[in-house]
C-alpha cells in the first residue's frame, strides 16, 4: 500500500545520498545532521477510465522533500542531486510550482528550498466474479394490477404532493389535492409491497398489505404532530 511507497522513495534516496537520514514527519524545527524530509503533502485521486473491466485505483502521491545539514550549502547540495535524479526518473515528477506560503504556515515553519515530488500508487482491484447458475432459468408471469390510495394527515385532512414511492420497482409517483396516488400496473405477487411515503419533511414505511383487498385503495392515515 502507501507505506510501499515510502520504503521505495526512502531506498530511492539512499541510492542517491550517503549516510543521510530519511524522516516522514512534517518539517519541523532545524537540525544539524544530514536528514531527508520526505512528507506526504496530499493523495489525488486520477479519475478512472470507462471499460469492460473493473479499473485500479490509481492516486498520486505528493511528498514536500527538504534536506538539512551541518551547513546550508551541503544541504543545498543534496537537495540539488535529488531534484536532478526525480527528473531523471520516469517514474517520478516534480511540481514546477513552489509550495505556497500558507502551505508553510499550517506547517508552522519558515520556508525553506524544498520541491514538491509526485510518485503514482496504483492499487488493483480485482473482477467480482457472479458463481454460475447452475439450475435452467425459469420465467414466471405474473398478472399486473394498480395499486392506489389515498393519504391523510391529522384530523384526515388529505395530504398534496406527498412523495409515494415502491422501492423495489425504483417506481414513485405524487399525491394530488385529494391525496391519492396510484400507480397503474405493477406485480400482482407477491402481493405484499413496501411503500415509502415522503412529506412534510418527514419519511414513513407503509406495507399494502394493510389494504383489506386488492380491488379497494389503502388508506394511510400519517402522524405528522411534532
Amino acid at each position: 500500500m502507501i507505506d510501499e511507497i515510502d520504503r521505495r522513495l526512502s531506498d530511492w534516496i539512499g541510492s542517491i545520498l550517503d549516510q543521510v537520514e530519511v524522516s516522514l514527519a512534517p518539517p519541523g524545527a532545524t537540525k544539524t545532521t544530514r536528514s531527508v524530509g520526505l512528507y506526504l503533502v496530499e493523495l489525488v485521486r486520477i479519475p478512472a477510465t470507462r471499460g469492460t473491466r473493473r479499473p485500479p485505483l490509481q492516486i498520486t502521491l505528493r511528498y514536500l522533500v527538504t534536506t538539512q545539514a551541518p551547513s546550508p550549502e551541503e544541504a543545498h547540495q543534496m537537495l540539488g542531486e535529488l531534484i536532478v535524479a526525480a527528473f531523471e526518473d520516469p517514474e517520478l515528477e516534480v511540481e514546477q510550482e513552489p509550495l505556497p506560503i500558507t502551505m508553510w504556515t499550517a506547517l508552522g515553519v519558515a520556508p525553506r528550498p524544498s520541491f514538491v515530488l509526485r510518485a503514482p500508487f496504483r492499487h488493483e482491484r480485482p473482477e467480482k466474479i457472479a458463481p454460475p447458475v447452475r439450475r435452467p432459468l425459469v420465467i414466471k408471469q405474473s398478472p399486473l394490477r394498480s395499486l392506489r390510495g389515498q393519504i391523510f394527515g391529522p384530523e384526515d385532512i388529505p395530504i398534496m404532493d406527498a412523495r409515494v414511492e415502491v422501492p423495489a420497482l425504483q417506481a414513485y409517483t405524487r399525491t394530488d389535492s385529494r391525496g391519492r396516488f396510484n400507480f397503474p400496473a405493477v406485480p400482482a405477487e407477491p402481493r405484499p409491497k413496501l411503500l415509502r411515503v415522503r412529506a412534510k419533511g418527514r419519511e414513513f414505511s407503509i406495507n399494502n398489505e394493510q389494504a383489506e383487498s386488492d380491488s379497494e385503495p389503502l388508506v394511510i392515515h400519517l402522524q405528522l404532530e411534532g
